[in-house]
């Protein structure tokens, strides 16, 4: 039978809830990747700016820079090319190109009007993650992972000198108003005034304790802010470079400040869901806006100075007034990183779990890419999620800042029935037996712990003498046998109804970041950090054969429901297609921007699910004839 990877790919993103005005428009087929014909979702929040006409907003995300109206908060465009995360954006001053940064070390220049792609400048040797024009707009300066700042010539994308300087990653770069100097911000905890013209390096301005994240002129370039881990704001003389003063207040660390076009107003955000306004003359604290859920990652002042707009790491743009700070409108559909993704036995459900912030479950209707409903209860991260077999419950592990539990939670409604505790440290792994009874859970405390799922009693804990920090556990077929992915490079094979520890599966010469078993039992397919997949005869524990071409990590396998295919995902950004009794490498399949945690197939065979890093979840149809 050949398997063909049909084009077509579904990106789903954790909220699809939009203001009213956005309803009606369809944003799904915006800049797909090669084989995809929708996507919904908007990728992880970066930074965000306001085009100098204060008409267009643009947003750097996981998956690529959105424009949007900044008015009624409609999507305009989607900007893609880049091959990882979009990091940093900046309007030149007349509003006609915009510029963008990426962790794929380049920068793109696009037109702000029409999307096209213009130029792309590659000259530093790591992430790219800020980017700022002179106020003529003929200079592009950038700061980069590898130390340096870069000046480029607008037009011609020419490279005009590097400048060095800094001992760590620059965070942030800002043109005084008259484009005479260049401001960089480092991890360094140091402030570096430039000759834009020269090169020169003019002093240093020292005072933070952590990294500088942010710096910031005033209007009439006398003054800089810079922003700091440390949590507290600080201005600077441009001409001594004497500190005039410190804004203290936030409770953790800053992020982004940024000075209103009159000079009246400083607004700075940080870790702790706040944006604090400040009067930049006098130092005085006006006002704090609040309603984010974890970090505010960027600040834009519109031109005009009456409208702040925010970007949270909680997936939300929120526009406010600046004067008063009233909320106007808040933009959704940004999202939270994705670590696990399961089909309902049905196939018409997808659960997806997710975090470091928002440590949610989301369902998803299959066919429309409807969201379903939002569960909540996870302190930590969401490692992962798995339906029962007759589709009635949900178990979720994840981990927690005390202690780590499992949840279950009755799939068609949402209602949460069971907290199961007794692990230590974070919970990697979730599987039910085939006839739904027992559930097994992986997890960093060594062990293996096997839970009654009617009554959420704990029934016994699974060791082995190579047990440690277990990242995957799957049932056999019949439910007789349980094997578990390590740290330790070996899988451990346990009967289920005695605990008794059977066997250990050695070869690979990585942790084992993924175990599963063909439907029928016979064969155990697993996932290493060696960047192989092995397969294993399940019942001798013979290995049959290695499947190589993953370049890093594998870190997640999966069989096809008839037992044919095998599918995987790593840390190289694919999804890789293989037949499960050759090895042959069939399909890959490139798409996603970060690495791809889960990968799993609908009960039917026809569809393949693919959770990432980059905040979003591609299926994918899959077609046998």
């Amino acid at each position: 039978m050949k398997n063909k990877l049909l084009s077509i790919a579904i990106t789903l993103c954790m909220t699809l809830t939009f203001t009213t005005s956005l309803l009606a428009q369809d944003t799904s087929k915006w800049g797909l990747p090669d084989g995809a014909i929708a996507r919904l979702g908007k990728g992880d929040i970066n930074e965000i700016r306001y085009s100098p006409d204060g008409t267009k907003l643009a947003v750097a995300s996981s998956i690529g820079v959105w424009i949007y109206d900044a008015k009624t908060g409609a999507e305009l465009n989607l900007l893609t090319g880049h091959k990882k995360d979009v990091m940093c954006v900046s309007f030149s001053p007349d509003g006609s190109t915009l510029a963008s940064g990426s962790i794929d070390t380049t920068i793109r220049l696009w037109d702000a009007n029409t999307g096209k792609h213009l130029l792309t400048l590659w000259r530093h040797g790591w992430g790219v993650i800020s980017v700022s024009f002179s106020p003529d707009g003929s200079t592009l300066a950038s700061g980069s992972i590898d130390n340096t700042v870069c000046l480029w010539h607008v037009d011609t994308g020419r490279f005009l000198r590097r400048l060095y300087g800094h001992a760590k990653n620059v965070r942030s770069v800002s043109f005084s108003p008259d484009g005479i100097l260049l401001a960089s911000g480092s991890n360094d905890k140091t402030i570096q005034l430039w000759d834009v013209n020269t090169g020169k390096q003019l002093r240093i301005l020292k005072g933070h304790t952590q990294s500088v994240v942010s710096v910031s002129f005033s209007p009439d370039g006398s003054t800089l802010a810079s922003g700091s881990w440390e949590g507290i704001i600080r201005l600077w003389d441009v001409n001594t470079g004497q500190q005039l003063r410190t804004l203290e207040g936030h409770k953790g660390q800053i992020y982004s400040v940024s000075i209103s076009a009159d000079g009246n107003l400083l607004t700075s955000c940080g870790n702790y869901g706040t944006i604090r306004v400040w009067n930049v003359n006098t130092g005085e604290h006006l006002r704090t806006l609040e309603g984010f859920t974890g970090w505010v990652k960027s600040l834009s002042f519109s031109p005009d100075k009456s409208i702040l707009a925010s970007g949270g790491a909680d997936g939300t743009i929120r526009i406010w007034n600046a004067n008063s700070g009233d909320h106007i409108r808040t933009i959704e559909g940004h999202t939270d990183r994705v670590w696990s993704v399961s089909f309902s036995p049905d196939g018409e459900t997808l659960a997806s779990g997710s975090g470091n912030l928002d440590n949610t479950i989301h369902l998803w209707n299959v066919s429309t890419g409807d969201h379903l409903r939002q569960l909540k209860g996870h302190t930590g991260l969401v490692w992962s999620v798995s339906f029962s077999p007759d589709g009635n419950t949900l178990a979720s592990g994840a981990s927690e800042h005390m202690e780590s539990n499992v949840h279950l939670w009755n799939a068609n409604t949402g209602e949460h029935l069971h907290t199961l505790k007794g692990h230590e440290y974070s919970i990697y792994s979730v599987s039910f037996s085939p006839d739904g009874s027992i559930l097994a859970s992986g997890c960093f405390d060594d062990t293996v712990r096997l839970w009654h799922v009617k009554s959420g009693t704990h029934l016994r804990t699974l060791t082995a003498e190579e047990s440690y920090n277990f990242y995957s556990v799957s049932f056999s077929a019949d439910g007789s046998t349980i094997a578990g992915g390590n740290s330790l490079s070996s899988i451990p094979i346990w009967d289920v109804t005695t605990g008794k520890h059977l066997r250990s599966l050695e070869g690979h010469r990585g942790d084992i970041n993924s175990v599963s078993f063909s439907v029928d039992g016979s064969i155990l397919a697993s996932g290493s950090g060696d960047g192989t997949i092995r397969i294993w005869n399940a019942n001798t524990g013979k290995h049959l054969r290695t499947l190589e071409g993953h370049k890093g990590d594998v870190l997640c396998v999966s069989f096809s429901p008839d037992g044919s295919t095998i599918v995987s995902s790593g840390e190289d950004m694919t999804i890789r297609i293989w037949n499960a009794n050759t090895g042959e490498a069939i399909l890959t399949f490139m798409g996603h921007t970060s690495w791809v945690r889960s990968v799993a197939f609908s009960p039917d065979g026809s569809t393949i699910a693919s959770g990432s890093e980059d905040c979003s979840v591609i299926l994918w149809k899959y077609l046998l004839d």
